[in-house]
């Protein structure tokens, strides 16, 4: 009788075939949770945001004409102006003087 030693080609075939149907399942689940990370996060920066100008106004008795007033002062955002994950941009054209909110959507 002759001792078995190392696998064959067939068993090495269907580890190879179960790990990629593995792969299959789970890389579109990480790529669909980032996506909805950023998104989350993006809608969080928003909120913050509001709520700066809201303190703005709080602090100094009226609205800010441009959301750079807010996003550039050090008091607010010591570490600068938060930009979208999703794009890239800052939220700066997302600013609607009529109801100091920042709206925005992607």
């Amino acid at each position: 009788m002759r001792s078995r030693k190392g696998l064959t080609l067939i068993e090495l075939l269907i580890v190879v075939i179960i790990l990629g149907a593995l792969a299959a399942i789970a890389i579109p689940r990480i790529t669909t949770s980032t996506t909805t990370a950023k998104q989350n996060a993006c809608h969080t920066n928003v909120d913050t945001l509001n709520t700066a100008i809201e303190m703005y106004n709080i602090d100094t008795g009226d609205y800010p004409a441009a959301l750079t007033t807010v996003t550039n002062d050090a008091n607010y955002f010591p570490d600068g102006a938060p930009t979208c994950p999703v794009t890239g941009n800052a939220y700066t054209s997302d600013y609607d003087v009529a109801t100091h909110r920042v709206i925005h959507s992607h």
